[in-house]
């Protein structure tokens, strides 16, 4: 298993989409101006289908603009949540995966625990 991209979230990719510098996505192939589908698994084995799309950022250049409302509302996905895409099974042509994790303060302890 091999991370591909991971980021604390934002507002906007909570509430919009979410948005990757598309630097990160290099085992993907995406286009300036063309939808695409992605198709990831999460921890309960669920596959999800995110509609996505090549944008121009003036400040970090293109990123993917990834549509996963359905996903965010169905986990509760929060602001400063982190999301972690993985690359499964590369040697039989990969599948992609999602996780997102919470920060729980337990005894003074921060600890990373997976949204169901």
């Amino acid at each position: 298993m091999a991370t591909i991209f991971s980021k604390f979230l934002t507002e906007m990719d909570v509430t919009r989409s979410l948005v990757i510098p598309t630097n990160f996505m290099g085992l993907l192939d995406f286009e300036r101006g063309r939808l695409m589908d992605m198709h990831v698994h999460d921890d309960a084995g669920g596959l999800w289908m995110f509609r996505c799309s090549v944008q121009q950022n003036g400040i970090v250049g293109d990123v993917l603009c990834v549509d996963w409302t359905e996903f965010v509302q169905h986990k509760n996905v929060k602001v400063e949540d982190k999301v972690i895409f993985v690359m499964e099974d590369e040697a039989a042509g990969g599948r992609m995966k999602i996780e997102v994790k919470r920060k729980i303060r337990l005894f003074g302890q921060d600890i990373w625990g997976d949204v169901k």
